[in-house]
């Protein structure tokens, strides 16, 4: 039988800094005399049934080649495995002879099924199982233990909470040159069929993709993190409303994507702003970097401890709408032909690019929901987990109940312009001519309203409304206050609804006692 073997499975966390599950498993090696076999499972469902864009499987497979020259370089690699965990795994623990498995813990609820299966599987196997968090800087069920078993449903309240607790653990060490004698040797392993996968194997056409403008991987995302952290006063005085939503070139860090899979570890992330801030006046959550990676913990500690986070239908938290179905209406949407220049290159920069700013998410998110298209945000969810280069579970599903009006904010008579929002950074349309380039000849007083302009300047600019550039598809001004309207009824049945389910606990309670006595 083979010498025994330690596997580091890799899921998120693609990454070898600040990885407390990978050196676990690099300790069991040394103190056990087992061989390392760090593993990435590409499972088949997920090509076949996740919704994940051309983009996002270029970002994941420059993750995964970046991820195996990093191994190399401490004297292991990675094994791309394919298949389903569960099947893979119950095959490879006796072939491989597997002693212990480590991986990071994931609060999403297919990846705790899965992984539950996968412990049965390795306990049957006599593996021994280690599980480590550090995709977030703190154990969501930490969390909700000092929340007296609650998730914390306010964002003040998460930071009351994480106050009390103190500081996230800090950064673990990156692993040094290993030992030759913990590689793997004395299981054969065929190279073709355990490497990194190409495009091609991932059903992506790269011909067809635009050039890669934020490319995947650890080495990028240190990159880009020691970048950003140079403009210290930029760092100390970040303000995410004072950013721009349509500036041509990015506001904001651009790390969620790294942040996403994990590329980036949030704790060094976090301790690298500490020491850019140091003693310096700067700004306070909830608008500083500080507070941004404040609300990724906020969103994922509901996220955990919620049933049906990404559903309105059983999920105790959001308002239940009676949202449209419009097919046409989300697809002109999604494909930015919506006929309000803004909204459309938001879409459009979101398709080729994989990434818009967050004011830019508000804003089409809003139009699609309760300002101008009635249409569920559970809809507006997909697409963005098919776009988004950082398509985030648990952030993707709060934040569309957020703008939606439909959990944790709740003004929704507040409500985006398509057309003044865009006009407050960008007067002058440029943001627009890239993304919509129909329209780049448009004077700018037309630019955000061409179904404005006189037909004689339509047809100087080359572009005539209904016919080169779709028309509205709904009049703003209009709709707008008859969906305030509708937000305010669905909220006063929600309200009705949950007042009588409350007075019903209360009286099985008070019934209880009674009997008691």
């Amino acid at each position: 039988m083979a010498k025994g073997v330690a596997i580091h499975w890799f899921r998120k966390g693609l990454r070898i800094h600040d990885n407390p599950a990978l050196l676990e498993a690099i300790s069991a090696c040394y103190n056990e005399n087992l061989e390392l076999c760090p593993v990435f499972v590409l499972d088949p469902w997920i090509i076949k049934k996740l919704r994940v864009g051309p983009n996002r499987w270029r970002f994941l497979q420059q993750t995964l080649c970046d991820l195996d020259a990093n191994l190399r370089k401490i004297g292991t690699r990675l094994y791309v495995l394919r298949g389903t965990p569960e099947e893979t795994f119950k095959d490879k623990f006796q072939e491989w002879n597997v002693k212990v498995i480590t991986f990071e813990t994931d609060i999403e609820p297919y990846a705790r099924e899965r992984d539950e299966r996968v412990i049965k599987i390795a306990e049957t196997a006599g593996a021994r199982v280690v599980q480590k968090v550090s995709h977030t800087l703190y154990d969501p069920e930490h969390i909700v233990q000092k929340n007296m078993g609650k998730p914390p449903l306010t964002y003040q309240k998460l930071l009351s909470l994480v106050d009390n607790i103190g500081p996230p653990e800090k950064p673990v060490n990156s692993p040094s040159k290993l030992s030759e004698r913990i590689t793997l040797n004395s299981v054969k392993i065929d190279d073709h069929n355990h490497c990194v996968p190409t495009l091609i194997e991932l059903g992506v056409n790269e011909k067809l993709l635009k050039p890669t403008i934020f490319p995947g991987g650890e080495s990028a995302a240190l990159d880009r993190l020691n970048l950003k952290m140079k403009n210290k006063e930029w760092v100390r005085k970040f303000e995410k409303p004072n950013t721009s939503p349509n500036s041509l070139e990015p506001s904001t860090t651009v790390l969620s994507p790294y942040l996403k899979f994990g590329c980036l570890s949030a704790r060094t992330f976090y301790y690298k702003l500490k020491e850019v801030i140091g003693t310096s006046p700067h700004t306070k959550p909830p608008v500083s970097l500080l507070g941004q990676l404040l609300w990724r913990e906020f969103y994922y500690v509901v996220a955990a401890e919620t049933p049906n986070f990404d559903k309105m239908v059983g999920n105790p938290i959001c308002c239940q709408v009676p949202w449209n179905k419009n097919e046409e209406h989300l697809a002109a949407w999604a494909e930015g032909r919506t006929g309000y220049p803004f909204i459309d290159a938001i879409m459009i920069q979101l398709r080729t690019e994989g990434w818009i700013h967050h004011l830019s998410r508000h804003a089409v998110a809003c139009f699609l929901t309760r300002g101008d298209l009635w249409i569920s945000w559970e809809d507006g969810q997909k697409v963005f987990e098919e776009l988004l280069l950082d398509a985030d579970w648990a952030l993707n599903a709060g934040n569309w109940m957020w703008l939606s009006a439909s959990a944790f904010f709740h003004q929704f008579f507040r409500v985006y312009s398509p057309v003044a929002f865009g006009k407050k950074t960008d007067k002058l349309g440029e943001y627009i001519k890239k993304y919509v380039p129909v329209l780049r000849k448009y004077p700018p007083e037309y630019i955000y309203e061409p179904w404005k302009a006189p037909l004689s300047v339509q047809k100087q600019a080359g572009c005539v409304i209904g016919e080169d550039y779709p028309k509205r598809i709904v009049i703003h001004e209009d709709v707008y206050k008859i969906n305030i309207s509708k937000m305010s009824e669905a909220y006063k049945r929600w309200k009705g609804a949950k007042s009588k389910q409350e007075d019903k606990i209360s009286n099985t309670v008070k019934n209880k006692k009674m009997k008691i006595t």
